[in-house]
């Protein structure tokens, strides 16, 4: 078992139930970063939504924010959330990520917990550019630069990339865990999952690959 070893998060920035896994995801993290690679993949929840929310989608979406909420006790601002109007793109956030796991890759997790933060606490508009650039900026990140590149055709191109790499995976829902070790793979979590179990999955897969090889 080596850090060649991955574990592989599959989430998107505008997914509720990935805010809900927050704090079940650091604490995966805090345990097994030195154990294992763990990275992110950003699997693209409403890529290339143009039409504005109807009122009936709007309900849905938000009674799916109560359910998080009162399963995960992740905190969500409910008032005024989703304004009249709101196009409900992931794509923007998601390229914002790739983004800056390019131009800072320590960034990465700290900067998608920002937009998730921005999106679900702040009503900040995540899928406009220069308000993903101004919590770029906040992450110590240039941010003409950030606009520069995030606008950049090749960074539009690696965000499909992460895209159709999720589809491929299997992946159909998030947050979805994905421990990888060569060519052999296994899905831990297909959706939410309390740390106890990943935990316990976790560890006996290392325990496993630490005793065969």
């Amino acid at each position: 078992m080596s850090l060649s070893t991955t574990l592989w998060y599959f989430a998107d920035p505008m997914c509720s139930w990935c805010w809900g896994f927050t704090s079940t995801f650091e604490k995966i993290k805090s345990e097994f970063d030195e154990k294992l690679k763990i990275a992110l993949m950003l699997g693209g929840l409403r890529p290339g939504t143009t039409e504005p929310m109807s009122a009936s989608l709007r309900e849905d979406i938000l009674h799916h924010w109560h359910e998080v909420h009162k399963m995960t006790g992740q905190a969500f601002n409910f008032e005024q959330a989703l304004p009249e109007g709101f196009v409900y793109d992931t794509e923007p956030a998601s390229r914002a990520v790739v983004t800056v796991a390019d131009m800072a890759p320590d960034k990465i997790f700290p900067f998608f917990k920002s937009v998730q933060s921005a999106f679900y606490l702040n009503h900040i508009d995540v899928t406009n550019g220069e308000k993903l650039a101004e919590l770029a900026s906040n992450q110590g990140i240039a941010r003409d630069k950030f606009l520069v590149n995030f606008e950049s055709e090749l960074a539009k191109q690696k965000t499909l990339q992460h895209f159709q790499a999720a589809r491929q995976a299997g992946v159909t829902g998030f947050p979805s865990l994905i421990l990888q070790d060569g060519d052999d793979y296994q899905f831990i979590a297909k959706g939410y999952r309390p740390f106890d179990q990943l935990q316990e999955l976790i560890q006996n897969w290392i325990e496993q690959y630490a005793a065969e090889n």
